[in-house]
């Protein structure tokens, strides 16, 4: 009896007294990890009551709800690799996989979820070997969302865990230096640029700039400057505006005023109309402060149209010659992909301005392109026709010359100056071939028929050689190895175009194509360097233009000296970047 009587005292204490959280280590402790974020729409709404579960995990499955904030949490799970489902009423479920979690850790992840709509407006058709400059699919306003049914049948929206995307906020810093300029910008040996983006409600808000020092360490450095903000609104309208701010300074303060200024103002809509349309149309507002005050006023805009997934129509208008440089070759400022493959450098996106006798004229333009590019396999082919009309065109030179005659205005950055060409129009058409040679190797070719500035008599004086400068109708063909090295993941472009030997602006000159590289050799590299003691991504750059020294026409300065006019001036520029 007294046996008895003491099992069930035993019994009812153990029931009475709580565990010590020593004997709980399967419940919490520092062996354990945690989930938590917060479960959004696409305009960044809260979603009160939004189910959660964890799926595939080492324990049993687990089910929460999201608050009045749209949080949600788990706490106490074992170390290893979770994938979590996230549904609401009238939404696509969501799914997230591969979201690692370690002793001791608390992982956040955010969820948006998708309409059915959106989906179906949004889906793309991108796959590893389609990851390239043609636009086949629709420029989405939106995440992307990719349908999967899961094996119970169940249609959700999968996304990575390790999406880049998820960051709200995202930056860069490059350094990037080459031979010194030696005229109007000051002689920037050495430019430092940076780039930060966040994540504001349903849009993006960006600030990225350009600073270019003296290599004496002397004077205000010249810099660009420029804030832009894009919003989503439907996954169908992206409307966007930018500021560009630019000083640059000049080194003979005697002859030319103190600061080139200029201010811009830009703005453009994006419109997707269904699955086979997509619309934008944008304008810029220049107004410079040099030698008294130019204004000028840009439209662009372009229509898309998507017969097929294999087959594009696409109708371009632009009134400014796009600026190539390293950035948008690697994959850049003008890539898809975001912020951690772009460059920051902005020393090209200066107004393209020249002199005739002391009078600053801007240069203007009309290109008007018509397209179709149609995909077979491994192949894509395009063929264009386009016609430009051109006020006032801006040419490079090279060489010491003087400013006194007021008929060349030094340029920025660069050591090169520029010289007013004659007003010209010109037809013409191009034949573009791309071929995926492997999964990281392509090979593109291009062929330009048109009208280019021609000088047509040099060693000529350069204050005449306007007079010998006349269009003429040219050819150029252009060759395009670019891809990635496996297992050091350098990213490399290696081109060359051909030219006359006398002209001096490249025929096509709006080419944006991805046939579209510099005249002559030149060699882009981006090498991502192991960094294992700090959080971000380090890559080094290199950028090598005309390597051969080719194009170079000759003609005699005000001085005597013999000066250069050329397409494309040789140069060689390297740095690093920092992407976090």
């Amino acid at each position: 009896m007294l046996r008895k009587l003491g099992f069930l005292v035993f019994a009812i204490l153990m029931i009475a007294v709580p565990v010590p959280p020593a004997w709980g280590g399967a419940v919490s402790g520092s062996g354990s990890g945690a989930i938590s974020g917060y479960v959004r729409d696409g305009s960044g709404i809260p979603q009160m009551g939004a189910a959660v579960e964890i799926l595939g995990s080492a324990a049993q499955a687990l089910k929460v709800f999201t608050d009045e904030r749209g949080f949600y949490s788990f706490a106490s799970l074992l170390p290893g690799s979770y994938s979590l489902k996230v549904s609401a009423p009238s939404f696509l479920p969501s799914l997230r996989e591969k979201i690692g979690v370690r002793a001791g850790s608390r992982q956040m992840v955010n969820v948006t979820l998708t309409t059915l709509f959106e989906a179906i407006q949004l889906i793309p058709t991108h796959s590893p070997v389609d990851d390239d400059d043609w636009k086949w699919t629709l420029r989405s306003v939106a995440n992307r969302p990719i349908l999967r049914v899961l094996d119970d049948g169940t249609t959700v929206v999968a996304q990575s865990g390790e999406s880049a995307s998820d960051r709200d906020l995202k930056g860069s810093v490059s350094i990037l230096a080459g031979s010194a300029a030696q005229g109007f910008g000051s002689s920037n040996d050495m430019t430092a640029g940076f780039a930060v983006e966040r994540s504001v409600s349903s849009g993006t808000l960006r600030l990225n700039g350009n600073v270019g020092y003296d290599s004496d360490g002397q004077g205000i450095p010249s810099a660009i400057l420029r804030t832009s903000y894009t919003n989503r609104f439907n996954g169908m309208f992206e409307p966007s505006v930018s500021i560009t701010a630019l000083r640059l300074n000049s080194l003979d303060l005697n002859t030319m005023p103190g600061a080139l200024q200029a201010l811009s103002v830009t703005s453009a809509d994006r419109v997707v109309f269904g699955d086979m349309v997509e619309m934008k149309v944008g304008s810029e507002l220049q107004t410079i402060q040099f030698m008294g005050r130019v204004n000028a006023f840009k439209p662009f805009g372009s229509v898309d149209l998507h017969l097929t997934p294999d087959t594009l129509v696409e109708y371009q208008y632009a009134s400014s010659v796009p600026h190539p440089g390293v950035e948008d070759r690697l994959g850049g400022a003008a890539s898809e992909d975001g912020l951690e493959s772009a460059s920051s450098d902005l020393s090209e996106t200066a107004p393209r301005m020249s002199v005739t006798n002391f009078s600053p004229a801007v240069e203007k333009a009309h290109h008007q392109e018509l397209s179709v590019s149609h995909r077979m396999g491994k192949n894509s082919m395009q063929v264009a026709f386009y016609a430009d009309n051109m006020l006032d065109p801006v040419l490079t030179g090279v060489g010491e010359v003087s400013v006194e005659s007021g008929e060349v205005l030094p340029d920025v950055y660069s050591g090169t100056f520029n010289y007013q060409g004659n007003n010209f129009a010109a037809r013409g058409m191009r034949v573009v071939l791309q071929r995926k040679l492997l999964s990281d190797l392509s090979a593109t070719l291009d062929y330009a028929y048109g009208n280019a500035l021609d000088l047509s008599r040099p060693d000529i004086q350069l204050q005449d050689a306007r007079n010998w400068i006349r269009a003429e109708r040219r050819q150029a063909m252009a060759a395009k190895l670019s891809g990635t090295v496996p297992k050091s993941k350098t990213r490399w472009i290696a081109s060359y175009r051909h030219a006359t030997s006398t002209t001096l602006t490249p025929v096509d000159l709006f080419n944006t194509s991805p046939g579209a590289v510099d005249p002559y050799l030149s060699l882009c590299i981006r090498q991502p360097i192991p960094a294992s003691f700090f959080a971000g991504h380090l890559e080094v750059l290199m950028d090598l233009r005309n390597l051969l020294a080719q194009g170079y026409v000759p003609v005699l300065g005000s001085d005597g000296h013999t000066v250069y006019l050329v397409q494309s001036v040789r140069s060689a520029r390297g740095g690093v970047e920092f992407s976090f």
